[in-house]
């Protein structure tokens, strides 16, 4: 090689050579981005100033179990039902969709306006506006049903049908609106703005997982909230045909945990309350169930994990923590009491009732109905801990009857069997 092209190659490989060794042989690829979208930076602090921090809040003692690693939902929270303490908080006062779950305010809110016994003749307008790929429990127009009959639809089958059918005899869609507002600013669910009353996607519809368990917590102090949720199956009204005897059908509740489903078996102590889904919300689900004397409340919203019903599975990983961490944990805050806890709410007669009286039917007469009303399956409907308390700067005793599943059935199947589907 002559000189000159020595010179050349020893030119151009000190001009190449720190380009070459700057590279690593495998270089790894740029990061992606995170596409979850970020909790708001500023959130409501209703319940205590940890719960409007973004990420997740827990104060374990000694003794007190690590939080489940498989967890991906945006939103959740583990609270104690009867005492009101947030045991465990991830972005709990995160505006979301709310999907379905937010049907169990529509219940809190107008459960107690009609008597179960009123019939309905269904019209056309009644139906009139039902979104694209709802939910339906199959309710047909010039056909009547109860209002027990519209209430299993709208807790066992999520029906959207059902709740136009509710919303029509609440005077129409504003007036439902209004009313589930009205309601959740009483309860002081602030995060929880209602345009749609079946849940379905609305722009600006928005709840969190703190609202949720709050509009939950006071609904299953209410007998028939607790019997609807903890129903499990049912017989629904199908069409009347001249001459002939109604048709009916069989109903099934799509809390899975309650039922089970292909991979997710029946949480044992499961007592309600309400799943959801749409393509915004993603999955949606609030969840109460009592072990050992205590009851927990677990709301998850929108898990980014592709595990199959992986809402239900991340309801059972907290509530598996909540109980084994109960007592050895420092609370991070606490579900409020409804505004009118602190001076008793106005009885039909003019007089008040003092904060936490309870003036619910009695615990066997709760249970029987609900034996009957759920197809023989048996739910009974106890008490759970004996008394519900609301903590907001005073202490409120609140002596409400909490469900626990007592089906002698499911348990001696669950016995035999761990991953039976009923």
């Amino acid at each position: 090689m002559s000189a000159s092209k020595k010179a050349a190659w020893a030119v151009a490989a000190a001009v190449l050579l720190p380009l070459v060794t700057a590279v690593p042989s495998h270089a790894a690829p740029e990061p992606k981005k995170s596409e979850q979208p970020k909790p708001p930076a500023a959130m409501s602090s209703v319940g205590g100033p940890l719960l409007g921090r973004p990420g997740t809040q827990v104060k374990l003692g000694p003794g007190a179990p690590v939080l489940p690693k498989e967890l991906s939902g945006r939103s959740w929270i583990v609270a104690d039902a009867e005492s009101g303490a947030v045991l465990a908080s991830h972005n709990a006062h995160w505006p979301l969709a709310p999907a379905s779950t937010l049907k169990m305010l529509f219940a809190d809110a107008l459960l107690e306006k009609f008597p179960k016994t009123q019939n309905h003749l269904v019209t056309t307008a009644d139906l009139a506006g039902i979104g694209v790929g709802s939910s339906l429990v199959g309710i047909k127009e010039k056909q009547t049903y109860s209002v027990h009959d519209l209430w299993l639809g709208v807790f066992l089958r999520s029906g959207n049908d059902a709740v136009h059918v509710l919303t029509s005899m609440n005077n129409g869609l504003r007036q439902t609106v209004k009313d589930m507002n009205d309601h959740a600013a009483e309860l002081q669910a602030l995060d929880t703005h209602v345009v749609s009353p079946d849940g379905y996607d609305a722009p600006g519809q928005v709840s969190s997982a703190y609202d949720l368990t709050l509009i939950a917590r006071n609904g299953m102090t209410k007998p028939a909230f607790r019997e609807y949720a903890a129903t499990p199956r049912a017989v629904f009204p199908g069409e009347q045909k001249p001459g002939k005897k109604r048709e009916t059908f069989e109903i099934q509740n799509t809390n899975r945990l309650l039922t089970g489903d292909f991979g997710v078996a029946p949480y044992q102590g499961i007592a309600g309350v309400k799943n959801g889904s749409t393509t915004h919300a993603g999955a949606t689900f609030t969840g109460v169930a009592e072990r050992g004397g205590k009851v927990l409340l677990v709301t998850v919203m929108n898990p980014s994990s592709k595990e199959q019903h992986a809402v239900y599975r991340e309801t059972a990983r907290l509530l598996d923590w909540g109980f084994a961490a109960a007592g050895k944990v420092t609370p991070v805050g606490e579900l409020v009491p409804p505004r009118s806890a602190r001076t008793g709410t106005p009885n039909p007669d003019g007089t008040k009732t003092a904060p936490g009286k309870d003036t619910s039917a009695p615990a066997d007469t709760v249970q029987a109905g609900a034996a009957q009303k759920s197809g023989g399956v048996g739910i009974a409907l106890a008490v759970a801990g004996g008394v519900l308390v609301l903590l907001a700067g005073a202490v409120f005793l609140v002596n409400r009857r909490w469900p626990l599943v007592a089906s002698a059935g499911l348990r001696r199947q669950r016995e035999q069997d761990p991953d039976v589907n009923p």
